[in-house]
């Protein structure tokens, strides 16, 4: 299994590596967008003055023999259930993950949706349904707020939990560097058909779920490094284990031995006495 999970594990971090410069390239496109267009009000980019309901979103695995790769990210969830709480909030969750989903269901959580079976290898596709569906309960109203909460990849030994604000998204995206004006200036002015403020409706959707894609990948190559981490110890552990016990038996037999060979002598003594 540990060399199962590396195999897997270096595939998951190319398949990060290759989307890091789609989704920067995604971003500046949206703040290229974003500079445009004269107002922006769009329903992703909603921030509401009262937040009421927020939608927990913990990206965990289908399987376990991870080390504590879920657990840690339930414990977060449960502690930023815990905090909004404690504010007033209501929390609603959607499970990302069986170990997730047997969680929360055990806990009788409320779930809004359930996305599982893929988490060892997610697609494009998973993101969006997972992102739709985030997307749905955020602009009818019934959430005020998405926050995701996964692993962050380090290493093969480390894995940082992390606590993202999904939705609203930020309009921080909409705002561009000194180097990225001086660029436009050199570049000149665009002319967007259709209108700025239609493509950026178009784009902020793309860009949601390529936030959630890469929180998947994130999470997956977490889960394959914890799991070779585990199953490293397994194997070591086991190995201590079986010395130990080889020794002990070891020991066993030859007090065994050394008491049969006491006795044989003990009753020779005896008939030569």
């Amino acid at each position: 299994m540990e060399l199962v999970a590396a195999a897997k594990l270096r595939r998951a971090q190319a398949r990060i590596e290759a989307m890091r410069p789609y989704a920067e390239t995604m971003r500046e496109l949206i703040a290229g967008v974003g500079r445009a267009s004269s107002s922006v009000r769009l329903p992703l980019l909603e921030q509401r003055e009262q937040i009421e309901s927020v939608l927990v979103v913990p990206l965990t695995g289908d399987r376990g023999l991870a080390g504590a790769f879920n657990a840690q990210v339930i414990r977060r969830a449960l502690a930023v259930e815990r905090r909004l709480v404690a504010e007033g909030k209501s929390v609603h969750w959607l499970a990302v993950g069986k170990k997730g989903r047997s969680t929360l269901v055990f806990r009788k959580k409320t779930i809004a949706g359930e996305f599982v079976g893929f988490t060892d290898r997610p697609g494009y596709a998973d993101a969006q349904a997972i992102s739709h569906r985030t997307a749905e309960l955020f602009s009818a109203g019934d959430v005020d707020r998405v926050v995701l909460v996964y692993n962050t990849f380090v290493s093969a030994l480390t894995q940082d939990v992390t606590e993202q604000d999904l939705l609203p998204i930020s309009t921080d995206i909409l705002e561009t560097s000194e180097d990225e004006a001086k660029q436009d200036a050199m570049r000149g002015d665009f002319i967007f058909e259709p209108e700025p403020e239609e493509i950026l409706a178009r784009l902020l959707p793309v860009y949601l779920e390529t936030q959630v894609y890469r929180a998947l990948l994130e999470s997956a190559a977490s889960e394959q490094g914890a799991r070779m981490t585990a199953m490293r110890n397994a194997s070591k552990n086991a190995g201590e284990l079986i010395d130990t016990l080889t020794l002990q038996m070891n020991r066993a037999r030859q007090a065994e031995i050394t008491q049969e060979i006491l006795e044989v002598v003990g009753g020779a003594e005896a008939l030569t006495a």
